[in-house]
């Protein structure tokens, strides 16, 4: 195991475009660490460049103590896992398995030991004499994470490596990989685009926009205290509403908020963050959980009117789209609750649960959000 640590990181291409902009963060040692955000957000671009397959335009890159800015791909003592598995279609999925402890002139005895005993853990030891066009996609996956854990490296690098699977076997080959990581405990940098999988697999999460690291955090954390607006509506499914409402002074030091007739009193401990943007808008976030058809809340709950749009039945639960105040907003409802489209109903919204983002700079304003988590 190892600590893969990273300071004012960036890479410039030779077109001036910009992909990693001065990221810092380090996965610790024996973690399971995501990096997750958008398309194009300069998350693959990190891992490689911990992999040294691209060059860093700036700022150090460390594997434990030692820096390895130059030092060659194959030296660097890390297994990377992508989303295509680049298997050799002409070996079996032993000689797959084996081929890079071969290559580093490991003896036959060890190699088979190895073999055996990743096979083993990845329950592939009946496929070891199969050729990867006789497997499965989800068995590939399984060979190539197998390829990596017989390397014992001191780190794995994944590359969005459920991306070709279809979406049950997704769900099941990343509890898969999130046991095999609470067995062998090797340091961990995962990358992918979906924040379900980042939120169900990460020890922590790194969120990435445009190259620039927003936020890192436990996956509690970046749920309930997101630092801006942006990782208040990428984290979390359904999204979270965002809804800018303007901020009014009350009787003494009371403060409503409004919005298109709708008028709430926000619980008293917003009150401070509140108070600067009197007479000016605020960016409000209310997760779909605390916008329902009943009552959540029995201090800080308001009434909201609503248009019916869609509702979205999923067994369980159910999610109701509606116009609130002119804007669409998502609801968390009861299966049962099935009012036709154009219908008006009126809404409960958990004020407790309320975020609150500087319309301008869409960071939070409530306390307990920092950049940097534990």
């Amino acid at each position: 195991m190892a600590v893969v640590r990273l300071e004012h990181v960036w890479k410039r291409f030779d077109n001036d475009v910009i992909a990693v902009r001065d990221v810092t963060l380090e996965a610790r040692e024996g973690e399971f660490l995501v990096l997750v955000g958008p398309s194009g957000c300069g998350k693959s671009t990190v891992l490689r460049m911990v992999a040294g397959l691209e060059e860093i335009s700036g700022g150090d890159i460390f594997i434990d103590d030692r820096r390895i800015n130059d030092v060659p791909a194959r030296s660097r003592d890390i297994a990377m896992v992508f989303q295509n598995y680049a298997l050799y279609p002409h070996m079996t999925v032993a000689d797959n398995m084996a081929f890079a402890l071969r290559m580093r002139g490991i003896s036959k005895s060890e190699t088979r030991q190895r073999v055996e005993h990743a096979a083993e853990i990845l329950d592939i030891k009946s496929l070891l004499d199969r050729r990867p066009k006789q497997l499965s996609g989800g068995q590939r996956q399984r060979v190539a994470l197998g390829r990596a854990i017989v390397r014992e490296p001191k780190a794995f690098l994944m590359d969005e490596p459920l991306s070709n699977l279809d979406a049950k076997l997704r769900v099941q080959t990343r509890a898969e990989i999130v046991k095999l990581h609470q067995r062998i405990g090797t340091t961990t940098i995962y990358v992918t685009h979906d924040q379900v999988e980042a939120m169900t697999m990460g020890s922590r999460i790194a969120i990435l926009r445009e190259g620039v690291l927003q936020q890192i955090d436990t996956p509690r954390r970046l749920f309930d205290h997101p630092v801006n607006a942006f990782v208040a509506g990428f984290i979390g499914s359904p999204a979270m509403n965002l809804l800018k409402m303007r901020v009014l002074g009350g009787e003494g030091d009371a403060i409503i908020l409004e919005r298109g007739g709708i008028a709430v009193t926000p619980p008293p401990r917003h009150t401070r963050a509140l108070r600067p943007y009197r007479d000016r808008e605020i960016l409000v976030g209310l997760r779909p959980d605390a916008l329902t058809d009943h009552r959540t809340s029995d201090e800080h709950a308001a009434q909201v009117p609503a248009r019916v749009e869609v509702i979205e039945l999923l067994g369980s639960e159910a999610y109701l789209y509606s116009e609130v105040a002119g804007q669409t907003m998502i609801a968390r409802v009861a299966p049962s609750f099935d009012p036709a489209p154009g219908t008006e109903v009126m809404l409960w919204a958990n004020l407790d649960a309320m975020h609150l983002f500087d319309p301008e700079t869409e960071t939070s304003v409530l306390e307990g959000a920092a950049l940097i988590g534990a």
